[in-house]
């Protein structure tokens, strides 16, 4: 119970973990009030009122003297009640009218005051009655009966004042702790969003400095942490872009071996075969070897051509980037008939070339690759375009996606690579039963990067 307790309170906000106490203080302030009023308002109404039945202990001696001393006892007990004011709270109460009624059942005109207020008020009995003796006999008493309509309305202001100023406390300092939150929230907020942008891996945009000491001190820290991890990711990609250099390089030298030492020993093997079918019996078995070593032959140099095509499409520099995409879609088509793919190239990708254009055109290609080998896919959409100083690729596919746990094979993972060398973003995703492969890529930053340094 206590855990539940403890998580239903992490979950709520900061502000509200702040002015829920303080709206329980204010509701506890109330019944405290509320208690103390109905454990006192007793005693001072009873200490309030007792001059009052002295005063009625008084008067009944006096009048019973002066009953004792006349000749005519009644005409003066006559004088004396007509002598008393009605309003009065000591009044003569013949016998034949009975007992007094209770003291609540006397409040004339309550003064506003709320009748939940009156019943919550204990009032005590503090009726007087004095018995008034003429010949011996009891003729009547002489009762104090006050009414408390005055003071009860006086504990009602006592109460509004008390309430009145435990409320404008309560709101003072609500006032004060909503200030002093928002003062601290804004920063925080700002410093969480800047958190964010660190963890999303935008470095640029600092925290700003502000709240109180200890926040603003975060902030800082986390500046300073922006600061270093920003000098990593560009080690980072400086790292990768040699990396990548690298492997360009190693690629052009394999590619350019395979062309120079391959490429002239296939054909001489090709146009040796030639010439011993040619010179032997049509109709003898070294004739059909021949043709059968013609087509290993044959088939040796188109796997050499596409493994050349894969390590160093030459012709980018060429035909430019554009033509080598169509070239690329032609191919696929032609490997793929049963997929239908339609495509989407921007003219304006001849304008660049270098580490960029490799980079978008191997990206095409692996993801062809891929729904070639894995997709199982009928259609395929590939879309090339430049927006501003900005290229974004997308290739999707209608196939049976990708698993969970291998979302990045390694032609893609490389591709990653490639991609963040040139601060980029290649991303892998399936909405509306299509897998998308997304890259966006900082026309920009790869400019700069192919210029040459001084």
């Amino acid at each position: 119970m206590r855990v539940r307790i403890d998580l239903m309170w992490q979950r709520l906000s900061f502000r509200t973990q702040l002015f829920l106490p303080l709206g329980l203080s204010f509701l506890a302030a109330l019944a405290m009030g509320g208690v103390l009023l109905q454990t006192f308002a007793t005693g001072q109404l009873a200490d309030e009122n007792e001059p009052g039945r002295r005063s009625t202990r008084t008067v009944a001696v006096a009048l019973n003297n002066a009953l004792g001393a006349s000749d005519n006892p009644r005409k003066i007990l006559d004088a004396f009640v007509h002598s008393l004011d009605p309003s009065s709270d000591i009044q003569f109460r013949p016998m034949e009218a009975g007992p007094a009624p209770p003291v609540k059942d006397r409040l004339h005109d309550l003064h506003g005051v709320p009748q939940w207020f009156a019943d919550l008020i204990v009032i005590p009995d503090m009726d007087a009655a004095s018995p008034v003796i003429i010949d011996g006999r009891r003729v009547g008493d002489i009762v104090f009966m006050p009414d408390l309509s005055a003071d009860l309305f006086e504990k009602w202001i006592g109460f509004l004042a008390l309430t009145s100023l435990i409320a404008v406390l309560t709101v003072l300092t609500g006032t004060i702790a909503y200030l002093f939150t928002e003062s601290a929230l804004r920063p925080l907020q700002k410093l969480g969003a800047g958190l964010t942008r660190i963890r999303r891996g935008d470095y640029a945009m600092p925290i700003p400095v502000a709240g109180p000491p200890e926040i603003r001190q975060s902030c800082e820290e986390a500046n300073a942490l922006a600061t270093t991890l920003a000098e990593l990711s560009q080690d980072n990609r400086d790292l990768l872009h040699r990396l990548v250099s690298l492997q360009d390089d190693e690629r052009r030298d394999l590619a350019r071996e395979l062309h120079d030492e391959l490429g002239p020993l296939l054909f001489g093997i090709r146009a040796s075969t030639i010439a011993l079918a040619e010179a032997s019996p049509r109709a003898g078995n070294l004739g059909n070897s021949a043709q059968e070593v013609m087509r290993s032959v044959e088939a040796l140099q188109q796997a050499n051509r596409r493994i050349l095509d894969r390590l160093r499409p030459l012709y980018i520099e060429q035909l430019g980037l554009q033509t080598s995409l169509q070239t690329l879609l032609q191919n696929f088509r032609r490997q793929a008939p049963h997929v239908s793919l339609t495509a989407t190239i921007d003219a304006a990708l001849n304008e660049i070339d270098g580490p960029l254009a490799q980079t978008v055109y191997r990206v095409i290609q692996e993801a062809l690759t891929n729904v070639l080998r894995h997709a199982n896919a009928r259609n395929a959409h590939v879309q090339a375009t430049m927006a501003g100083e900005a290229l974004a690729i997308e290739i999707s596919d209608d196939g049976g996606g990708f698993p969970e746990s291998n979302v990045f094979g390694r032609g893609l993972t490389g591709m990653h690579e490639r991609v963040r060398a040139l601060s980029g973003s290649l991303s892998l995703l399936r909405a509306d039963d299509r897998t998308y492969v997304r890259c966006q890529l900082p026309v920009d930053a790869t400019r700069e990067e192919q210029r040459p340094r001084s």
